[in-house]
């Protein structure tokens, strides 16, 4: 069964494997992240250990039995209650309900460890399966999102009001 598990440094290598796998896959449907991502790997994934141990950011990954990255998902922009939600899941998980449930797991982490009571999350117009995840998992479209927050793409934000389960 697979795991949410926050990131930490020990996931450096199942992280970079799982970006490499499917980058042709997010290209597709996000803007990609470019050579200079892979080239300069190691220093962005420290930079993010550090903006998750100041509170600034919020990052997991989604973890298969056999210790392989099967999705990341990020909690960022974190302030006044409040993140912005990315994610990203492998090609050959895609369309099995992984994304939805690991994001559903994650605003009840957003609650619990992070104490937020809003996320929200852009979209392009073009990516049915993101916008499927989000209303599943219970975030309604409040509005267009700038082609500069999706990678040059039209595209919606989608926000959804978090409550504490008793």
């Amino acid at each position: 069964m697979p795991e949410l598990q926050r990131l930490h440094a020990d996931h450096a290598h199942a992280v970079l494997a799982f970006e490499l796998a499917n980058r042709a896959y997010f290209a597709a449907s996000i803007s990609d992240r470019g050579d200079e991502f892979f080239d300069q790997f190691a220093d962005r994934y420290s930079a993010l250990l550090a903006e998750q141990e100041a509170g600034r950011g919020g990052f997991y990954v989604l973890v298969a039995g056999d210790g392989s990255v099967l999705g990341r998902f990020n909690l960022y922009r974190l302030g006044d209650g409040a993140a912005e939600l990315g994610y990203r899941v492998a090609q050959h998980v895609a369309g099995r309900g992984v994304a939805t449930a690991a994001v559903r797991e994650l605003c009840r982490l957003a609650v619990a460890r992070h104490g937020l009571s809003t996320l929200r999350a852009a979209t392009s117009h073009d990516n049915a399966a993101s916008q499927r995840v989000l209303t599943k998992a219970g975030f309604v479209p409040v509005g267009p999102a700038d082609p500069g927050d999706i990678g040059g793409k039209p595209g919606t934000w989608y926000q959804l009001e978090l409550v504490l389960q008793p």
